[in-house]
């Protein structure tokens, strides 16, 4: 049961309540007086509501950016001169160019058009050029879809990392973040799976086998684009499947916990405000080195099987086992570091995993030790994914910040997803050495600004703690998570 301390609003209708509630005020927020288990039905209500089409958009999202190596060893190496110099390396890494410029921007006007507009467009033209690759007759025009591929899918990774955050408290995020991530990396595994029955197709109509992989999964992607504009939910003070008490609980329980409920003016000023802050270039930074290996798992991961003696059909199969893996270890660690409040511990452990697993696959003697060391590899950086989202999302304060680091911080990923595609050569098949030095040397560095974060936030709450500084980010009263 809940009481408010007004008199019960009439019900309003929707496009009302639409209209109506951006327009609060921090402080005309109406209090309610919530039981636990009023509270545990709506946030099971945003969960069930969120996560599950948010989950499958970004599977569709990763297995649209990453097929490109699953369609090259179904054919389209032979067919479009791939293997001739570094034309696979520049085609996997061109798509990264407007993923990485246009995020920012992309997440700044996110609040102006919707986030249901802006996703179901984004979706749908993404999916209109994954399909366009399924006709490309040479490498150039290939190239120029996968262009057109990350300019759509710019928007969507760090919108949905934005929206998720409005909703829940700082210390919710991250199981929320490694739910919808899970469904990702569960699909991506099976990806390679689904890739090598499309396949099979080779022949139908006249098209070959890798092209029916772009087409179906392009068509499929067109067709979750639609479902996008009725199912996904905008922000919280902007949401219509909520009722009025549902969503004032949810905008009090962000405000009691961080201050920031309801979206404050952007501007100029605040925006490169924001981006003086050395923190968040730490975390993109660190993003960028977690992103990395994950990238390069999921380009390359059948051509290193490939590389171990595998046939081909095998190595589309045994692709899937280490996602099933990841997924059981994201889930792990999301929920100790939500029930512990701790984010950096955990975030270490995944990059020595990660570290564990590249000398394994990089250098051990055997097939099947360097195939587990894939299980650890992937598991460990695929961790540290939601779980450095969970940490930057944690220590800011307001939606402008917000924004403004969600983008930063997820277009790092683009540098990393470049690093990857160019470090792990052609000419270095199949053992790849120079690529895992350069990744082992990535984990290492992240370590490294994980620990000055570390420090610098333990030093900054313990001056709050003292006195010594009244308000952490503007907000009385808040701590950094470690």
């Amino acid at each position: 049961m809940v009481s408010t301390d007004t008199t019960a609003t009439n019900h309003i209708d929707e496009d009302a309540k639409r209209n109506s509630l951006p327009r609060l005020a921090h402080s005309e927020i109406q209090y309610v007086y919530a039981s636990p288990a009023f509270e545990r039905s709506t946030m099971r209500r945003v969960d069930y509501r969120m996560l599950p089409i948010l989950g499958m958009l970004y599977a569709i999202a990763l297995i649209d950016r990453t097929n490109l190596g699953l369609a090259r060893i179904a054919g389209m190496d032979r067919d479009l001169g791939l293997h001739i110099g570094a034309r696979y390396s520049i085609i996997s890494a061109i798509y990264f160019v407007p993923y990485i410029l246009l995020q920012l921007p992309s997440n700044l006007v996110l609040r102006k058009f919707g986030a249901r507009n802006w996703l179901s467009f984004c979706v749908i033209a993404w999916g209109i050029a994954q399909f366009a690759m399924g006709f490309v007759q040479n490498w150039g025009s290939l190239a120029l879809c996968r262009v057109f591929l990350g300019l759509f899918e710019a928007g969507f990774f760090p919108a949905i990392v934005f929206i998720v955050t409005t909703w829940y408290k700082r210390h919710e995020v991250q199981k929320r973040l490694a739910g919808f991530y899970l469904l990702s990396i569960l699909a991506g595994g099976f990806s390679a799976i689904i890739g090598y029955l499309l396949s099979l197709l080779g022949g139908a109509h006249g098209i070959a086998g890798w092209a029916w992989i772009f087409i179906i999964e392009g068509a499929v992607t067109v067709v979750f684009g639609i479902l996008t504009w009725f199912y996904v939910p905008d922000f919280p003070d902007q949401n219509t499947f909520l009722t009025q008490e549902q969503t004032t609980l949810v905008l009090q329980r962000v405000e009691n916990d961080r201050g920031d409920s309801v979206p404050d003016a952007l501007t100029t000023k605040k925006v490169l405000e924001h981006l003086s802050d050395w923190t968040i270039w730490a975390y993109g930074l660190m993003f960028m080195c977690a992103t990395m290996p994950a990238y390069a798992i999921g380009f390359f991961v059948t051509l290193i099987l490939r590389g171990m003696g595998w046939s081909v059909e095998n190595s589309f199969l045994l692709s899937a086992p280490p996602y099933v893996f990841a997924a059981i270890s994201i889930l792990f660690f999301a929920w100790l570091s939500d029930k512990y409040k701790h984010r950096a511990v955990f975030i270490s452990t995944q990059a020595i995993m990660t570290l564990a697993g590249l000398i394994l696959t990089g250098y051990a003697p055997k097939a099947g030790w360097r195939y587990a060391g894939i299980f650890l590899s992937n598991a460990g950086s695929s961790g540290c994914i939601p779980a450095i989202l969970a940490y930057s999302s944690n220590n800011i304060v307001s939606h402008t910040k917000r924004a403004v680091t969600t983008a930063l911080v997820i277009s790092f990923g683009g540098v990393g997803g470049i690093f990857a595609t160019t470090v792990f050569r052609q000419q270095d098949f199949p053992r790849y050495i120079p690529g895992v030095y350069a990744t082992l040397a990535c984990q290492v560095f992240l370590l490294i600004l994980l620990a000055i974060t570390t420090i610098h936030f333990r030093r900054l709450n313990l001056k709050a703690h003292q006195g010594v500084l009244v308000a952490l980010e503007g907000k009385a009263g808040f701590l950094y998570t470690l």
